[in-house]
């Protein structure tokens, strides 16, 4: 795992309070909607944890950072939050019937994480990894992309990541379209919660912070607005346990 992706916990309150959680279409489509034993794999703050709690699933969450697994901890009493890693997962041989990864899976190391995925997976399992994507068809986004970069990788049209055999069945891919209203002033803590941001130096960080602020003020969508709904297309890469 890169050191990037542990930027996050300097700002894992920030990140929990901004970033956008999932719709229930795609987390039905990745694990069905009969409750079963869940990992949520590389978990956050438990934004994910949330919704899969919320439609029935026991939910086991694991991450690495000890600053969100704090903030996953408080939003989730009674779940378990352990600290651990793809790489290293905290948890006995076919234990799940699912492991999900929320916006995750591109900081794993696909050779070492594919096997301990496939470990703690019950012989019918499924792996599910999705990406919440701000969708660029809606010229303002497409804008606002300009500025702090993309951040699709690609998803929308292919698994990016390499082979998943000899552990997993080929990725199916689903798409979920679904929006977030976001306070329009708090536009830029959306990019001050990206590793991108995070490591940044300063005069980066000012020039995010500038160009941000004048596409609020100057976009005819955003301009004089107190929310704006923030569009997503949720992909959803759904694998079975070989």
């Amino acid at each position: 795992m890169s050191t990037s992706a542990l930027s996050f916990g300097s700002a894992a309150r920030l990140y929990d309070s901004i970033r956008p959680t999932y719709p229930v279409r795609a987390v039905a489509w990745a694990v069905g909607a009969k409750p079963v034993r869940v990992l949520d794999l590389g978990a956050g703050t438990g934004l994910l944890t949330g919704v899969l709690r919320a439609v029935g699933h026991e939910v086991i969450a694991v991450e690495p950072d000890e600053h969100m697994r704090a903030v996953a901890a408080e939003r989730h009493p009674g779940t378990q939050v352990l600290a651990g890693s793809a790489e290293d997962i905290p948890l006995p041989d076919e234990s799940v019937h699912a492991v999900v990864v929320g916006q995750a899976y591109h900081w794993f190391t696909p050779q070492d994480a594919l096997p301990q995925i496939h470990r703690v997976l019950r012989k019918d399992g499924v792996f599910a990894a999705m990406w919440n994507i701000r969708d660029n068809r809606t010229p303002w986004v497409a804008s606002l992309s300009g500025i702090v970069g993309d951040e699709g990788y690609g998803l929308q049209s292919a698994w990016q990541y390499g082979p998943v055999t000899p552990w997993f069945t080929e990725p199916e891919r689903g798409l979920v379209e679904h929006t977030v209203t976001v306070p329009t002033d708090r536009l830029i803590d959306l990019v001050r919660s990206r590793s991108s941001y995070l490591t940044a130096d300063a005069a980066e960080q000012a020039r995010l912070d500038r160009e941000i602020g004048e596409l609020a003020a100057t976009d005819p969508a955003l301009t004089g607005r107190d929310s704006v709904e923030m569009p997503y297309r949720t992909c959803v890469y759904r694998m079975r346990r070989a």
